[in-house]
């Protein structure tokens, strides 16, 4: 049973910092897509970044530049370093871990950049 668990949300100020992890579990073959989505209540999620199990990496055009996805092997897990946050990014992030066969969601973190 795969399972994907996401951490690392939070209240952070203007212009801060946060790390998000996606902590995935179970038999995860060689070849995977993780996807981080964002999504503000109302409106459509959102895809921000993406990355490959053969480390191909792509941004939204609006984190690029300050975001940052990263893949720790050897804890299965994917992080999304977000610098330089703004209010704007506030939204429930949630990651999406794609076998191909299968895809698996986390249960989403808040995200909240306020002063």
């Amino acid at each position: 049973q795969v399972q994907v668990v996401e951490s690392g949300g939070g209240l952070v100020q203007p212009g801060g910092s946060l790390r998000l992890s996606c902590a995935a579990s179970g038999s995860i073959p060689d070849v995977w897509v993780m996807r981080w989505y964002r999504q503000l209540p109302g409106k459509q999620r959102e895809l921000v970044a993406i990355i490959t199990s053969g480390g191909r990496r792509n941004y939204a055009d609006s984190v690029k530049g300050r975001f940052t996805i990263s893949v720790d092997n050897d804890k299965n897990s994917v992080h999304l370093q977000m610098n330089s946050l703004k209010p704007e990014d506030t939204a429930v992030y949630s990651c999406n871990l794609d076998l191909y066969s299968a895809t698996y969601w986390g249960q989403g973190t808040q995200v909240t950049v306020s002063s």
